[in-house]
This record gives C-alpha cells, sequence and structure tokens, in this order.
C-alpha cells in the first residue's frame, strides 16, 4: 500500500492499472472494498494493519464486491450510508436502482458481491477514522464522502472520477451517466466538495489530485441544471 496522507493508505482492487478501482484505510477503517475479485488482493495488503471497521461511499458493484468477505474473514462490522443499506444487503436492489443501461447490467453482473447486514448507518455529520461524513447524492441515493477538515484530505468515492471508467485514460470526469441514477444532483454534490478546496482528493477511479484549482475549473464547467 501506498501512503497518501497521514494514517491514509491507498489500497490497489484490482490488477493492471494501478488507479482502475480503488479502495483506502484511513486510520483502522477500511473504506470501500472494491469488487469480488479483489478479496485477497485488499487482505494482502492490509495485512501488518489493524482495521476495526469497513466502510462504503456507496453501495455499487465495484465498491461492495468484497465487503462481506473482508469483513467475515477479519471479524469487523459492516458500515454503509444510510439511503444505500437496502443495496448492500441486497444487491439485487443495486440492479433494481441502476439506469437500464448495458454497461450498468454488465458491471453489476461481472463485479457485485454478495449482500452483508449493515452494522452501522452512516450520515451527515457522523465521524468515521478522523474523517466527517458528508452526504453527495447523486451517482447513488446514499452517496457519502469522507472530509478531513485539518489537512484538507477527501475521500470522495464516485462523485467525480480521475479516469475514463470505460477507456482508462487519465482525467477528471464525471461519473458515466450510464451508471449513475440522478446526474444532476450528482453535479449537486460535485460543487458542494469543490467548495471545500481540497488539498488532497481520493476518488474511488483514477488517481489521486492535489490541485484544488483545477477540481474548482472542472467543477465550474459543468453544465449547469
Amino acid at each position: 500500500m501506498k501512503e497518501l496522507a497521514d494514517g491514509v493508505w491507498h489500497i490497489k482492487c484490482l490488477p493492471g492499472l494501478p488507479w482502475a478501482v480503488n479502495a483506502y484505510l484511513a486510520g483502522d477503517v477500511l473504506i470501500d472494498a472494491g469488487c469480488r475479485q479483489s478479496t485477497g488482493r485488499i487482505l494482502r495488503q492490509l495485512e501488518g494493519h489493524e482495521v476495526k471497521a469497513h466502510a462504503l461511499t456507496h453501495a455499487h458493484p465495484d465498491h461492495q464486491g468484497a465487503s462481506r468477505d473482508v469483513c467475515e474473514k477479519l471479524g469487523i462490522p459492516f458500515w454503509c450510508p444510510e439511503a444505500d443499506i437496502p443495496a448492500a444487503e441486497d444487491p439485487n436492489v443495486i440492479r433494481e436502482r441502476q439506469p437500464d443501461k448495458f454497461m450498468a447490467v454488465f458491471f453489476w453482473r461481472i463485479f457485485h458481491g454478495p449482500g452483508h447486514k449493515v452494522d452501522r448507518p452512516l450520515n451527515e455529520g457522523d465521524e468515521v477514522a478522523g474523517f466527517q461524513v458528508l452526504d453527495t447524492p447523486g451517482h447513488s441515493a446514499g452517496h457519502v464522502a469522507f472530509w478531513r477538515e485539518s489537512d484538507r484530505v477527501l475521500i470522495l468515492g464516485d462523485v467525480l472520477t480521475n479516469i475514463d471508467q470505460y477507456t482508462g485514460i487519465p482525467g477528471l470526469h464525471e461519473p458515466k451517466a450510464n451508471l449513475t441514477p440522478d446526474p444532476p444532483r450528482n453535479r449537486e454534490s460535485a460543487r458542494r466538495l469543490a467548495a471545500l478546496e481540497p488539498e488532497l482528493v481520493c476518488f474511488g477511479h483514477g488517481a489521486p489530485l492535489r490541485d484544488p484549482r483545477k477540481l474548482k475549473d472542472f467543477v465550474d464547467g459543468l453544465a449547469a441544471d
């Protein structure tokens, strides 16, 4: 694992492109868990680190895929944004909530993992490993981000990506509309996060960004809704 900020470690979830699908260890909390194929890779990277809980930014197939297996193997509780709990516990709900588009169905089929009972709902203002939970819906009903104001570190899940999810080409993007139930609401969430002027942004997909101006300029250029 690579330490990106004090106590924040990047976890590579799939072979190939190093930033294609990301999870993070924040203090003693694993944030996101890649795809169902990611279990062994995640556990190997966590060796030697204390992990006391697992939290999701949102319950999509490439974030909850290994959640059940990681929680069971490590004996840790599962935390999830409250509005995404039904999808985290029953991955069929993920499919029902996603747009009826080919890529959404394809990603769900190849990446989703078993559901797992949620032990703690996450809501705006909750504290997780020194980070504040921020409600950032749009890409999913209950999507959240994690914000640490002391050093301006943001773990934003899929509100934005720093890689094209289809081609693997680096660069800032909105999440694909075919994978996002409510793009206008997601843009509102992106504007909220850019206004924080984070010094480090950790994405669900793509390399970290250490340029608040670049983030702001990109978000300012998003379509008005």
